[in-house]
C-alpha cells in the first residue's frame, strides 16, 4: 500500500511539474514569486545578514544576530594576514555574499575600518542597504550596540518588502553533487542535467564546477564548451588545478580524498567513474559559455557557466552563492546533508536506501529511475517543480534542519 501511495504521489508531482515546461510551449511564461532588488536581480529569500570581515569579528556578529531575532550571522575562519589572490578571493566572496539577491540588507563588522569599508562599498554597488562598523578603537560592546540598532532598522524595513511575480528566466540555479555513488551518475545527476536542458533555453543562468572531480573526463568537459576559445580556457583552468594543486601536494595519487570513502562504499572505485557521473549534471544539450574564477559573477548573459571550485561541498556552494546564484541543486547518492545560510539547497537522490534511511534530507526522490517507474525527463520535471516551489517559499530539507554551512575557500597560507 505504501509503495502504491508513493507511486501515486510521484505521478502527481510529475504531472504537476510538466505544467511549468508546458506553459512555455503554450506561449505562457512560467513564473515564480520573488523579491526584486535595487539592481533588478531577483531573490527567493529575504535575509538580513550580519557579515564578519574576519575571524576576530565573528563574536560581535553573532551577538548582533542574537540581539535582533530574524537576522543571520555568517561566521567564518579567515580574513587576517591574507594577501595577493587569496585576499582578493576573500573580498570577492564576502562582497558577493552580501550582493546575492537573496539578501535584502547587510551589516558588516570588521576589526579594521579600511577593509570593512571595502566590503561595504562593494555591496553598496547593488543599491541595497548596507552599513559597516569597525571594532578597533570602539570595542565589542559599543560596536555590537551600534550594529544592533542598524540591524533592527534593516530587519523591519525588509519585513515589509513584497514579492512580485517574476519570469522563470530571471532565476539563477547552481549545482554541485556530493557523497556520490553509482546511483548518482545513473539518476540524480542526469535529473539535474535534464533540468538544465529544459531551463537554459528559457534564459536562466546555470553553473557547475568541481575542477578536480572532472579528472579523467576533462576531454569530455572541454568538448562541451560553446566554442574553441572557451574550451581552451577551461582546459587551462583544469591543468592549473591538476599541476599546481593536485600534483604538487599529493601523497601518491588522489586516493586520499578522491574518490572519498563514501564514494567507494557506494561503488565508485576511480576518479574517472566519478567524473563521468559528475558531468551528467550538464545534460545532453547544454554547452557552457564561459569559465568563471571562484566566486566570480557571470558577465556574458544567460546560459550555463563553469566555475573553478574544489569538490568540497560547503566551499563550492559558498562560492556559487557569492557569484549570485539564488537556488542550488544538489544530487547525492549516499546522503550529503550540506546546506547554506543564504541559498536554499535542494537535495536530489536516486538511492532507494538513502530515501529510506535519510528521508528527512531528501527534497526530490528520483529512485523511481532505477525501478524503471520514472524516466529521466519525468525526474527533470519533478526537479523543476521543486525549484519553483522553493523559489515560492518552500523551505528545503537543509533549511528546515538548520544546515547553514558557510565555508570560505583559502588558496594558500597567510603571511
Amino acid at each position: 500500500m505504501a509503495r502504491k501511495n508513493q507511486k501515486t504521489k510521484r505521478k502527481a508531482e510529475a504531472k504537476q511539474s510538466m505544467a511549468v515546461v508546458q506553459a512555455k510551449k503554450n506561449g505562457q511564461s512560467p513564473s515564480f514569486w520573488g523579491w526584486r532588488r535595487e539592481n533588478d536581480r531577483v531573490g527567493v529569500r529575504n535575509h538580513v545578514v550580519i557579515l564578519p570581515l574576519d575571524d576576530l569579528s565573528n563574536a560581535a556578529c553573532e551577538a548582533v544576530a542574537n540581539n535582533i531575532k530574524g537576522t543571520l550571522a555568517l561566521p567564518h575562519a579567515y580574513g587576517r594576514l591574507q594577501f595577493g589572490e587569496d585576499l582578493e578571493l576573500l573580498f570577492r566572496t564576502l562582497i558577493g555574499t552580501g550582493a546575492n539577491p537573496n539578501v535584502a540588507a547587510v551589516v558588516v563588522i570588521g576589526i579594521e575600518d579600511q577593509w570593512t569599508k571595502r566590503v561595504v562599498d562593494g555591496i553598496k554597488k547593488t543599491g541595497k542597504p548596507v552599513v559597516g562598523f569597525g571594532i578597533e578603537g570602539n570595542g565589542d560592546l559599543m560596536t555590537i550596540a551600534k550594529a544592533s540598532r542598524a540591524a533592527k532598522d534593516f530587519l523591519q524595513w525588509a519585513s515589509e518588502l513584497h514579492r512580485e511575480q517574476c519570469d522563470l528566466s530571471e532565476l539563477w540555479v547552481s549545482t554541485k553533487c556530493g557523497e556520490s555513488d553509482t546511483t548518482t551518475g545513473l539518476a540524480s545527476c542526469p535529473s539535474v542535467g535534464n533540468m538544465y536542458d529544459k531551463l537554459i533555453p528559457l534564459g536562466i543562468y546555470g553553473v557547475f564546477g568541481e575542477t578536480s572531480e572532472i579528472t579523467g573526463g576533462e576531454h569530455l568537459a572541454k568538448a562541451r564548451a560553446a566554442n574553441k576559445r572557451v574550451g581552451e580556457k577551461w582546459m587551462k583552468v583544469w591543468q592549473a588545478y591538476e599541476n599546481e594543486v593536485i600534483q604538487a601536494h599529493k601523497t601518491n595519487d588522489l586516493s586520499d580524498s578522491q574518490p572519498t570513502k563514501g564514494n567507494i562504499a557506494g561503488g565508485l572505485t576511480t576518479i574517472e567513474e566519478k567524473a563521468l557521473g559528475n558531468l551528467e549534471k550538464i545534460g545532453r544539450e547544454c554547452k557552457y559559455i564561459d569559465v568563471l574564477a571562484p566566486a566570480e559573477t557571470p558577465r556574458n548573459g544567460p546560459g550555463l557557466y563553469y566555475m573553478d571550485t574544489s569538490s568540497a561541498a560547503a566551499e563550492c556552494v559558498t562560492l556559487m552563492a557569492a557569484a549570485g546564484y539564488a537556488v542550488h541543486t544538489f544530487p547525492t547518492g549516499q546522503g550529503n546533508v550540506i546546506g547554506n545560510p543564504i541559498v536554499p539547497v535542494i537535495k536530489i537522490t536516486g538511492n532507494p536506501r538513502t530515501v529510506r534511511t535519510m528521508s528527512e534530507h531528501v527534497d526530490v526522490d528520483v529512485s523511481g529511475i532505477l525501478r524503471r517507474d520514472m524516466t529521466i525527463p519525468q525526474a527533470g520535471d519533478a526537479l523543476i517543480e521543486m525549484i519553483v516551489r522553493t523559489a515560492n517559499g518552500r523551505l528545503t530539507a537543509a533549511e528546515a534542519l538548520g544546515h547553514r554551512e558557510y565555508v570560505m575557500t583559502k588558496l594558500y597560507r597567510s603571511a
